[in-house]
């Protein structure tokens, strides 16, 4: 559970988006991490105090219906498939980019192809071929990040290879906000794409061993680690190079590499994103074929979603979402007509996710006031209640609240927030027209 918490914030949303938030906000995107991190450890302690009563799959979801209304049941569901389509569409894009890299003359769809088909017949297997790939999948992510941490710091204090100690001036000198508290509020919005992905541990609570255990174990020590590796590789690149160099370098990871005489850095980097956007969707086919499965099992979807194949998975939806990524392969090869930074390309779709990802956040946050109000004997002995709620949890609304608003002002993540909002209205909509048809 927790290499797979790891595996699912851990990925490109660090790899490729570190770039787009330092531009925007300069070292301060430090901050930003660490604020996010900080608002996400109270959503996840706000989860946590409902599954170590009631440790169910798809737990979110379910709760949003017990607690609020069936139709915030319902979004969340659809959102979280929504969210990880989305994402597994961004990450195929990356792959079929990466893999130029090696093989320039390589069609851009079918590593893309290979990549979904390997994924949703690893995933059909078992639950445990899902945990046991996406376990090595984040040891390659983590093993890597701490490397570079290690050989930048050594950068930093003692020099390497000719170069002199750089200290960590870079990180005030050159200006510690960009551009101004703007840039601060715009950056966050990838930054809170970066941490999408945490709540899959409420997705996999359900169908853990020893779940009470394993939940608060693998909570207690997630946060911490991911603050670790995004500030930690964060505070390396920035203390190496003025921030406002870092995009005339290409890739800030493979540039600290090349440093120390890693002449293969970059191709050592690049098998790493790989990896990481290999996560990215393997993760995501995860989760929203559990959702799916859930949809299923409540009337929203046809009964043929919840089959079960002999080894316990829901076949149908997986190779459902597998196919809704697929999709991924048809936008690789459009969306360069209108935009021609690729860059430009992953920041819309990757921001489009953030929308449909806070809704699971959302949903924890009001769901576990009123699991406190109806439930409160189940609080007397409980041993990991959310801190300082209900205040903490009006706190962090506000700053998803805040985040969205600028996310509206920034015009490279406008579209993206209104294509999340049509996307609840409209499911909003065919929600009550389905329940006006059920109850003529």
């Amino acid at each position: 559970m927790k290499m797979i918490a790891l595996g699912g914030t851990i990925g490109v949303g660090l790899f490729m988006g570190a770039k787009s938030t330092i531009g925007w906000t300069g070292p301060s995107v430090l901050l930003d991490y660490a604020i996010a991190g900080l608002f996400l450890y109270l959503i996840m302690r706000a989860l946590g105090e409902m599954l170590y009563v009631h440790p169910v799959t798809g737990s979110f979801s379910q709760f949003a219906s017990e607690y609020l209304h069936p139709v915030f049941g319902y979004l969340t569901a659809w959102s979280n498939v929504f969210q990880y389509i989305v994402v597994g569409i961004s990450e195929v894009i990356a792959i079929g980019t990466y893999m130029q890299f090696w093989w320039p003359h390589l069609p851009t769809w079918l590593p893309g192809i290979v990549a979904i088909v390997f994924l949703c017949i690893a995933n059909l297997v078992s639950v445990s071929a899902f945990g046991e790939l996406e376990y090595w999948f984040a040891l390659v992510k983590v093993v890597t990040i701490i490397a570079m941490i290690i050989i930048g710091l050594v950068i930093i204090v003692f020099g390497f290879n000719g170069i002199h100690p750089t200290g960590i001036s870079n990180i005030w000198s050159h200006g510690f906000f960009a551009n101004g508290f703007k840039g601060f509020f715009f950056a966050l919005a990838i930054v809170i794409a970066s941490y999408q992905g945490i709540e899959l541990i409420g997705v996999t609570a359900g169908e853990a061993e020893n779940p009470k255990q394993t939940l608060v174990k693998a909570i207690q020590d997630t946060i911490g680690r991911i603050l670790i590796f995004y500030i930690g590789a964060i505070f390396v690149i920035l203390s190496i190079y003025p921030w406002d160099k870092i995009s005339q370098i290409g890739s800030p990871f493979v540039e600290t590499f090349s440093q120390v005489g890693i002449t293969a850095a970059a191709s050592i980097i690049n098998f790493v994103v790989v990896t990481a956007a290999l996560s990215g969707s393997n993760s995501g086919i995860y989760s929203a074929s559990r959702m799916e499965f859930l949809l299923s099992e409540e009337g929203q979807l046809p009964k043929v979603f919840k089959k079960l194949n002999r080894h316990g998975v829901p076949y149908v939806s997986v190779i459902s979402i597998s196919a809704g990524i697929l999709i991924g392969l048809f936008l690789n090869v459009l969306l360069p007509i209108f935009f021609p930074s690729a860059n430009q390309i992953f920041v819309y779709v990757y921001s489009s996710s953030v929308l449909p990802g806070m809704v699971p956040w959302v949903v924890i946050l009001v769901s576990q006031i009123r699991f406190r109000k109806q439930h409160p004997e189940e609080l007397v002995n409980h041993p990991f209640k959310m801190p300082l709620s209900p205040i903490s949890n009006y706190i962090t609304l506000i700053f998803l609240a805040i985040t969205l608003v600028f996310m509206f002002i920034n015009p490279s993540t406008r579209i993206p927030l209104i294509i999340g909002i049509f996307f609840l209205l409209i499911m909003t909509i065919l929600y009550f027209v389905k329940f006006n048809q059920n109850n003529k």
